[in-house]
Parts: structure tokens; C-alpha cells; sequence
């Protein structure tokens, strides 16, 4: 349990009743209009789904990963995909409520995950990826001690599980925050 905006959160992993209203989430804090209303919008870079029941299902089922949900009042406000991998984890899925941004919501997220993989898996280091061009994501997470790699990998243009890009220049960048 942890508290943001005066309110308790409680934290869990995510279960097959809860794909549906994943999916729902992550869709609000980065596609569409719905997403605008917070700040973590790709709706100008990318249309189409950021993800889908079944991808949202492979991530509870795989081994070695987690979906962290995150939930005040019952309902879900937000979520985060943690893998183990060896040394360290990959943080990933991760979506704050748009209504919810800005509250200090995704800070009190992001270092509960970083405690979990830390304690639960003993993970030195925090990996994720994030598209490059979102230089205001970047300089958020680069406030929260993540560095940039310079290290990327293409996009996956063609799949539109993905999305549709808008853009032409896209790719992830490797972000690494090494775990006290």
C-alpha cells in the first residue's frame, strides 16, 4: 500500500479479470483524444492501439513478468509491466489514468516498482525503452535517475499491434537506472 494525492493505493499483480480495464488504461494515456488530457499523449506520433487484450494477457501469463496495477477506490488508476532478467528488470506497459497525471501518481509508481524488482528479484539495474522523439518523457524519467544509453533499436514499422506511426524518425532509446 502506498499513498499519492492524500488517498491509499493499493498495489497487486494484474489478473486475466483485470485485462479488459488494462487495456482500457493504457489506451487512455497514450492514443487517441481521450489521451490528451493528460501528458504522456503519442496521439501526434503514433495512431491506432498502443495494445491489445492479448498483449496485456501474454504479459500476466509470461514467466519472469509481472503487470503491477495500481488501484484507489477500487478502481484501476494505473500500471506497470515488470520483467526479470537476470541482473536487472525491465520496466515497461507503464500508464498513469490521464486524470490521474500530474498528481505525483507516477513517482510514487515507478518507485514502488523499482523497490519491488530491488527487494523481490535483487535486480541492480532498471531497464525500459522509450521512443526517442518524446524528449518530455525522457527528461521525466532522466529526473527520476534514469539515463540515457544512446543505445536504440528500430521501430516496428508494418506492425500495427504497435501502432501506426505518423512519423518516419521513430525508435526506442534504452534508458538504465542502476537500483541503490
Amino acid at each position: 500500500m502506498g499513498t499519492a494525492a492524500g488517498t491509499v493505493l493499493t498495489f497487486r499483480d494484474a489478473t486475466d479479470t483485470d485485462v479488459d480495464a488494462l487495456v482500457d488504461l493504457v489506451e487512455s494515456a497514450y492514443r487517441g483524444d481521450s489521451s490528451r488530457a493528460g501528458w504522456t499523449t503519442e496521439a501526434d506520433i503514433l495512431h491506432g492501439q498502443r495494445t491489445d487484450p492479448e498483449g496485456v494477457l501474454d504479459v500476466i501469463k509470461a514467466p519472469d513478468s509481472r503487470l503491477l496495477t495500481v488501484e484507489r477506490e477500487g478502481r484501476i488508476v494505473a500500471c506497470c509491466q515488470l520483467e526479470h532478467r537476470g541482473e536487472h528488470a525491465y520496466f515497461g506497459m507503464f500508464a498513469v489514468s490521464p486524470a490521474q497525471q500530474g498528481s505525483g501518481l507516477g513517482r510514487t509508481v515507478i518507485a514502488e516498482a523499482e523497490r519491488q524488482v530491488r527487494e523481490g528479484w535483487g535486480a541492480t539495474e532498471m531497464h525500459m525503452t522509450v521512443i526517442s522523439v518524446r524528449e518530455e518523457l525522457i527528461a521525466w524519467y532522466e529526473r527520476r535517475g534514469y539515463r540515457r544509453t544512446g543505445r536504440t533499436t528500430p521501430f516496428p514499422y508494418g506492425d500495427e499491434r504497435f501502432g501506426i506511426p505518423q512519423r518516419d524518425d521513430l525508435e526506442f532509446e534504452l534508458l538504465v537506472k542502476k537500483l541503490a
